[in-house]
């Protein structure tokens, strides 16, 4: 089976509208890399206090994220669903993040969720089986 290489489409941001995206990605790097537990517990941490990001919060977010970081734009699914959740909370909201899987072929993908939508996918929901998720607070999975 192939992998797709292109990358989502990128939109030009003014220069002051792309310090904040670009500080969620930087912040979101790191993040990446940690264990499943700690991310859980960091993003966690993070979505207190804040209100669900609606569908048009999360996809805003999420365009900006690609719109300023090439890695984000390309195969880097987990590094931006982490961006684009932080660039929803640093705006008071939170999307539900998620992570999970799909068995044939087997892949792992991690995305953001609004009024119960994925933002920003391809791929309907169900396609992929949440394994973690980091909903607003008040709203059980």
């Amino acid at each position: 089976m192939s992998v797709p290489v292109a990358l989502d489409e990128r939109r030009r941001l003014p220069l002051r509208r792309r310090l904040l995206p670009l500080l969620a990605v930087g912040v979101a790097r790191p993040l990446a890399r940690l264990r499943p537990a700690r991310l859980l517990s960091v993003l966690e941490f993070a979505r207190r206090g804040a209100p669900p990001a609606t569908a048009e919060q999360a996809r805003t977010a999420r365009e900006e994220v690609v719109s300023v970081s090439l890695r984000c734009a390309g195969q880097n699914c987990l590094q931006r669903s982490i961006a684009t959740a932080l660039l929803c909370r640093a705006r008071h909201a939170w999307p539900t993040w998620c992570t999970g899987v799909r068995t044939h072929p087997f892949a792992a993908h991690a995305w953001v969720e609004a009024d119960d939508q994925p933002i920003g996918e391809p791929c309907p929901k169900g396609h992929y089986r949440p394994l973690l998720t980091v909903p607003p607070l008040g709203h059980a999975r």
